[in-house]
């Protein structure tokens, strides 16, 4: 249900308060109704019954569902051409931050993903019973108003406010069945199924645009065919930059924890800061969920709790190294699974830190090869993003196949229709026909739309263009995102930091992306090498990607950039990425160097030239909502960073027809 109780104005108050709450119980299904909810339903009720007598028509609806955070707003009333979104805090005596930015990020999730609400004008209203009388100016901006604050005495005088603005006598009966398109955040989308959502709760399911509700069922459908008949099976799963394959993951794992039923399941991901960050945001959302229900747990506690089902895949190949034994889990979900350190490195570190003088296996033969010593069933799924390796070692979806091939061929084996692209996932032509004789395909095993950013779905395809130079097509491209997804274009410190604080309302985050190669830009202040860039930093990442902008920690202080080792697998609102030297236009070519000691080196090996033309990708993918890119003035007096060196790539990104902003 969109809401669990809509009605007319008129019947609304008409109603009596036992009926509407008794309404408001039943609807209540996603845990045990505690004494303090009902209580806080029962004020409400009795607070807007006073408070609308003035209005007869209009529709009231109470907890309507906002998906893309898997939570539900409190009160909204649909008047006209405005929507009023309204958030109780029964019993507060202030107007508290917190309370403010739940009631904005509502707001945004309105304006931004109901398809109803467009064309609304939406005014967000905080009602803290017992705070002091304030006084409320109506500013519009960008279709959302500024938040009203009121308590339950002016929350009448509030709404006469509005009801002057309405400009339409027009009875929207249909509001609350438009069309619902959201796209969380996966730290949001993580809350959310972990708090009892499913997929289909938080994602454009609705708009049939994407495909992955479909791919989800898909798997949840080949792993329950190895339970039944006693079988290994492996999945492959593509999508472009931002599609959800992180989101179908943790809903396959999420939808299988069920020890008691043999159905234990483990997310795992060798992306270090990921599992930090969704670690600690499944641990903070927990903690709070308990606290609001009077539950006593300690965070300490909370974090416990998480741990099992996301883990480090280093970790669980060393459990591997360390016994003989099978895992407990017959379903391992591999996140980046390109990234998997192939048999040169993973024997290197085997050697090194463990002493097995004798061991020869890749780390997808190692994972692999743990799962099967189940005696009856078990399921891989690896979730592979294309041009997405950055770092020397990382095996590719390759090594996952050959593997398979060559020491376990009576594994079922289901592929991604796309599989074959040579450019992207398999580079070695004998093992796409291997897969192609030998497995499964499926379109459903492949995410085609970007649901990162959904202002612009199109834009991996623009950075595509604009890293492989093709500047017609990427000026094609631009023109078609420019109104959806802002891009802007400096060589100002300050304007870039201007330009993000301007664009940001609510719990949006922001912060500055630099690679880690970009070294030299220390002399603009920022340093690459102090920047966050692996879980050796795990407390430092928790903080930037999670504390608040009041904290001079978080990224949205836009003081500690962040690298590409970090920000792989998640993501911000608004981001400033900062180009540095070590990836220069030089004559219409990319030049590709690396900073060692006091001077540039070229950078000659075509694998390493991809990885850092993967790393500026994965910077470029990692906004939401927009970014800006900082490209510096340069030196002339200083070697290291001369104008040269920064000035034929400003004016191939701005000839696209990005602005340039002072």
């Amino acid at each position: 249900m969109r809401s669990y109780y809509s009605n007319s104005i008129i019947d609304f108050i008409a109603e009596s308060d036992s009926s509407i709450l008794g309404k408001l119980n039943s609807a209540y299904t996603l845990d045990n109704l505690n004494i303090k909810q009902t209580r806080a339903w029962s004020e409400q009720i009795r607070i807007l019954k006073s408070s609308l007598s003035s209005l007869s028509n209009e529709i009231i609806h109470f907890e309507f569902s906002i998906p893309r955070m898997g939570k539900r707003s409190d009160c909204i009333i649909v008047l006209g051409d405005h929507i009023v979104l309204i958030e109780f805090k029964v019993g507060s005596e202030q107007y508290d931050s917190s309370g403010k930015l739940q009631t904005i990020d509502y707001a945004l999730d309105l304006q931004n993903f109901h398809e109803s609400s467009h064309r609304k004008l939406i005014v967000p209203v905080l009602v803290s019973t017992h705070a002091p009388d304030t006084d409320n100016k109506l500013i519009c901006q960008d279709g959302i108003y500024n938040i009203l604050l009121c308590n339950s005495k002016t929350l009448q005088n509030v709404i006469e406010k509005i009801k002057g603005l309405n400009k339409t006598d027009e009875l929207i009966t249909e509001w609350a069945s438009g069309k619902y398109k959201p796209t969380p955040t996966i730290i949001q989308a993580a809350q959310a199924l972990y708090s009892g959502h499913s997929v289909e709760d938080i994602t454009r399911f609705e708009a049939g645009e994407t495909n992955l509700k479909r791919t989800s069922n898909f798997l949840k459908q080949i792993i329950n065919e190895s339970r039944n008949s006693n079988t290994k099976s492996i999945s492959f799963v593509t999508g472009v930059p931002g599609a959800g394959k992180t989101l179908i993951g943790l809903n396959v794992i999420n939808s299988l924890k069920n020890v008691d039923k043999d159905e234990n399941a483990v997310f795992l991901s060798g992306n270090g800061p990921l599992v930090i960050v969704l670690r600690e945001a499944l641990a903070r959302d927990r903690k709070s969920r308990a606290d609001m229900k009077d539950e006593v747990l300690s965070i300490t506690d909370a974090r416990r709790e998480v741990i099992p089902t996301i883990q480090n895949v280093h970790h669980f190949r060393n459990d591997y190294l360390k016994s003989s034994i099978e895992p407990d889990e017959n379903v391992a979900v591999f996140d980046e699974a390109q990234r998997a350190w192939n048999k040169h490195q993973t024997i290197k570190f085997v050697k090194e830190r463990h002493g097995l003088k004798s061991f020869t296996k890749s780390e997808p033969h190692c994972l692999i090869d743990y799962m099967d010593r189940h005696k009856d069933w078990c399921s891989i799924v690896c979730l592979i993003g294309g041009g997405q390796e950055i770092n020397t070692g990382e095996a590719g979806i390759n090594e996952w196949i050959e593997t398979i091939k060559d020491h376990y061929p009576a594994w079922h084996v289901h592929y991604s229709s796309q599989i074959s692209d040579s450019r992207n996932y398999i580079m070695d032509k004998k093992l796409a026909e291997w897969i192609q004789q030998n497995g499964e395909s499926s379109d459903d095993l492949h995410l085609n739309v970007s649901v990162r950013s959904f202002r612009a779905e199109v834009l991996s395809d623009f950075v595509e263009s604009l890293l492989n130079l093709e500047k017609s097509r990427a000026i094609k491209l631009y023109e078609k995102i420019k109104e959806q997804y802002p891009i802007a274009l400096t060589r100002n410190k300050e304007a870039y930091k201007i330009w993000l604080n301007k664009r940001k309302r609510g719990t949006e985050r922001t912060g500055v992306l630099v690679s880690l190669n970009a070294k030299r830009l220390r002399a603009v202040g920022l340093d690459s090498e102090n920047a966050l860039r692996s879980q050796s930093d795990s407390t430092k990442i928790a903080h930037w990607f999670l504390n608040p902008e009041s904290d001079i920690r978080s990224s949205m202080s836009l003081e500690i950039p962040c690298t590409e080792f970090a920000i792989q697998g998640l993501e911000l609102d608004w981001t400033c990425v900062a180009w540095g030297g070590d990836l220069s236009l030089q004559n219409g070519t990319w030049q590709y160097q690396k900073f060692k000691g006091s001077k540039w080196q070229n950078i000659n090996k075509v694998q390493t030239q991809t990885y850092l033309l993967n790393t500026y990708r994965v910077l470029l993918t990692r906004a939401r909502q927009g970014m800006v890119i900082f490209i510096p003035e340069g030196n002339d007096n200083d070697i290291t960073r001369t104008t040269n060196r920064y000035e034929e790539t400003f004016n191939y990104i701005k000839s696209i027809g990005i602005e340039e902003i002072e």
